[in-house]
């Protein structure tokens, strides 16, 4: 009974296999059609002049066809010219650089270039692009920044990389440490130079450039080019071709935005006010004070709304995980300074609120511009007191706008001067992810927060 039972495994076993031999013989006879693979050649970024793995890496990044700056700076940095390139978030700047100089350097060998960023944040996200677009080579791209520790940094410095993307001050330190030298340098990119003016930074940068070799290639890259600016690329560039995309001065027709006249000793109750009626996916809240940020945070957690803060007083671990946090929507509230205003990839920011008017106009497009992104709409609010009048005439005369006022219902008001000299709109409801607007006027997009 046993050996009859083997006997019909055995023969069950013998069936399959031949089954499985038959199957893979024609397949062999008659291969499946193999997906066709794009051709790199046809691809719009190609005639460009860039390296196949680097057309590669932009088809699988999703790239179709390349931004004004793009199409503009990568045959110029191909060609190793100096390059001014004046233009706005959301330009596709970093990719404008980043793929020519990979497709220069091609292989693995000595540090030969350096690109020099304003902020910690902006340093990661340029260094996750050169790791991005150069993964079909074996290029090395090291990230240098304060707020963390130096051993690892000396570990990777000491293995050998291509390129350093780094914050001026740890720079230094690792050069007085005599952790890195400049002396096969290539290529320096000065990344978001106003913003290094801003915050000071201008000495450490010449101080940078200067230790670098004479004979280089310079790209610099800002929002604006003013006289210190273009000082600096007296100096420091040679025969530049120069690149203006435009400079935008008024919020992108897909954002909604408007004023909240307030009373400064009710700014909080109007914010936790209108973040309990607002149906939000994201919010991005801007104070002009890091002190502020943390105390808003605090004010919102008591009020059952979840909210980390990013500023340059927190540790580096600290701003990382609250980036990456609100990002991966962990959490729906960010409170930060202008160190998130400009150049940072936030995708999906459904409102921006000023808790504080920024006291230079252009801060106030980079800030509103983090929302209303990708085609989609978006609203920035900005809370205004008395004493902020002059910031906001300042703005409106920037965008060349009037932007609308509007007063909430239902709130109690204590007296401002600001609600007495003007006429305020009254918001009124639309529907949902729409919201308030003010009646007979432009829609402002303020809505009841999901249950």
């Amino acid at each position: 009974m046993i050996l009859g039972f083997l006997q019909e495994c055995l023969l069950l076993w013998q069936s399959k296999y031949k089954t499985l031999i038959k199957a893979h013989m024609s397949e062999e006879e008659n291969p499946p059609e193999k997906r066709p693979r794009p051709k790199l050649a046809d691809h719009p970024f190609a005639p460009l002049g860039l390296k196949h793995k680097v057309v590669r890496a932009a088809i699988s990044n999703g790239y179709d066809e390349p931004t004004h700056i793009q199409a503009q700076a990568i045959p110029m940095i191909l060609n190793r010219r100096d390059v001014i390139g004046s233009s706005q978030t959301g330009t596709g700047k970093t990719a404008a650089f980043a793929m020519p100089i990979i497709s220069n350097l091609n292989k693995h060998g000595k540090f030969r270039c350096l690109v020099l960023e304003p902020t910690r944040e902006l340093a990661d996200q340029v260094t996750q692009a050169f790791r991005t677009y150069s993964k079909y080579t074996d290029l090395k791209t090291a990230l240098i920044q304060g707020g963390v520790g130096y051993g690892r940094q000396k570990e990777i410095l000491a293995k050998g990389v291509d390129v350093v993307v780094a914050t001026p001050g740890r720079l230094i330190d690792h050069y007085k440490q005599k952790t890195i030298h400049f002396k096969d340098i290539q290529i320096v990119i000065l990344d978001e130079v106003d913003r290094m003016l801003d915050m000071g930074f201008m000495p450490d940068v010449k101080r940078i450039v200067k230790l670098t070799p004479k004979k280089r290639q310079t790209l610099l890259f800002s929002a604006t080019i003013p006289s210190e600016i273009e000082y600096l690329a007296q100096w420091a560039l040679k025969n530049p071709f120069k690149i203006n995309i435009g400079q935008r001065r008024s919020a992108a027709e897909t954002v909604n935005h408007c004023l909240y006249p307030i009373a400064r000793e009710q700014k909080m109750e109007l914010l936790i006010r209108l973040l309990n009626d607002m149906d939000y996916d994201s919010v991005l809240i801007f104070t002009e004070r890091k002190i502020d940020a943390e105390v808003v945070a605090r004010k919102l957690e008591t009020n059952k709304h979840i909210a980390h803060t990013l500023h340059s007083d927190r540790s580096q671990r600290e701003r990382k995980l609250a980036l990456e946090g609100f990002k991966k929507g962990e959490f729906e509230i960010l409170i930060a300074t202008d160190v998130a205003g400009r150049g940072l990839d936030i995708s999906g920011i459904s409102h921006v609120v000023n808790y504080d008017v920024p006291r230079n106009p252009e801060n106030y497009v980079h800030r509103i511009g983090r929302t209303g992104r990708a085609n989609t709409e978006g609203d920035a609010l900005t809370l205004f007191s008395a004493d902020e009048g002059d910031a906001i005439k300042a703005i409106e005369a920037y965008i060349d706008q009037s932007i609308e006022r509007v007063k909430l219902d239902e709130f109690e008001y204590a007296f401002t001067t600001l609600l007495q000299k003007q006429e305020v709109s009254k918001p009124v409801r639309r529907g949902r992810n729409r919201g308030y607007v003010p009646a007979d006027t432009m829609p402002m997009n303020i809505t009841r927060r999901r249950p």
